[in-house]
């Protein structure tokens, strides 16, 4: 049986796009014992993916060396002598875990100068390679060999049972259509939709006969808080009073997700969700939603992306310009109903 270490990165909604090369490296390797090396925030990410054996917290912080510790935990995961780590991020701090385990093989994109750290290396073409998930998926296949199309979609489990759990533990009923918003973007506010244009969406959601649940983290909890004032109620605003673990459970229960590109849309997409992802600052070229039910939102002007955490001019004209009624269009063509419920409601 062959054993695989993946060293994951830390953003959520990368977490969830390597999915697609833990279930590629399944298909090439028949007995796959696969560990994942993460940390702690995006652990319930992988406790729904099924070809994940087990994983393995990733303690250091963004930036943090701590090489004694790094020398320590490595010293703990050469226990299970693995055959190959594969290596998603591209520091060097990320390499170092797998060679002071002495992994024979560690497989990466070449960069930070961390030839040796990686023996197995490859040579990034951005143009062959647009994407993320394509990036990930092509350090399955051996050194040279191209990338097998088409790649398949990420997919996240959830039980029932934990959703009902979940309902009960913070007082929700699932009795009506669940319209989920997730306003947030840990990235920074050039990628987060006004509150104001999510609130006015709220209402026409409500207006639909929809509650519209409101999911983030704690930094998200004041512009959830901002957008259940404007609608008037109507949203419902769970930022910072869930885990992710929970929101997995809430989201999976949604008619409907409209969200910012941020690690709660990929995982939307990952439930199947219908799915309206809205684009300021970033490129739906390199992190789309990965599913064959999103309908993505973007005006596309001359200064975006510009993949900036806040707009270098001033104005946020990527998200601000980006009106709610484009969003609800969008959301009419996934749910057709929408506008049925409409045409009744104004005879």
């Amino acid at each position: 049986m062959k054993k695989i270490l993946v060293i994951a990165p830390s953003w959520v909604g990368d977490s969830v796009m390597a999915q697609p090369l833990y279930r590629r490296l399944h298909e090439l390797h028949g007995e796959l014992e696969l560990h994942v090396f993460a940390p702690q925030w995006t652990l319930p990410l992988l406790a729904r993916m099924p070809e994940v054996t087990q994983a393995h917290l990733n303690p250091f912080g963004h930036g943090q060396l701590s090489l004694m510790a790094r020398w320590k935990t490595a010293r703990q995961l050469a226990k299970y002598r693995f055959d190959q780590a594969i290596i998603l991020p591209n520091s060097l701090k990320s390499a170092l875990i797998p060679l002071f385990a002495g992994i024979p093989r560690r497989t990466g994109f070449v960069g930070e100068s961390r030839y040796g750290a990686i023996n197995d290396w490859r040579e990034l073409d951005e143009n062959s390679l647009p994407m993320m998930v394509e990036r990930f998926c092509a350090l399955a296949a051996a050194k040279g060999q191209p990338l097998s199309r088409p790649i398949p979609h990420p997919h996240l489990t959830v039980e029932p049972q934990r959703q009902q759990a979940t309902l009960a533990a913070l007082g929700l009923a699932a009795d009506k259509p669940i319209a989920a918003f997730c306003p947030g973007a840990e990235y920074g506010p050039a990628k987060r939709w006004p509150a104001r244009h999510f609130a006015a969406l709220a209402e026409r959601f409500a207006a639909a006969g929809f509650q519209i649940w409101l999911f983030g983290s704690n930094k998200d909890a004041e512009i959830g808080g901002e957008i259940a004032r404007l609608s008037g109620g109507t949203a419902v605003n769970l930022c910072g009073n869930t885990g992710l673990d929970q929101a997995i459970d809430l989201i999976g229960l949604a008619d409907i997700a409209v969200c910012n590109d941020s690690g709660l849309m990929h995982v939307a997409a990952a439930l199947d969700k219908p799915l309206v992802a809205l684009y300021g600052s970033s490129s739906p070229d390199f992190t789309p939603p990965l599913s064959d039910r999103a309908e993505i939102i973007t005006l596309g002007l001359e200064c975006s992306p510009c993949f900036e955490r806040t707009c270098p001019f001033g104005h946020t004209d990527c998200l601000e310009k980006l009106e709610p009624e484009l969003a609800w269009r969008a959301a009419v063509k996934l749910l057709p109903r929408l506008q049925s419920v409409i045409d009744i409601a104004h005879e």
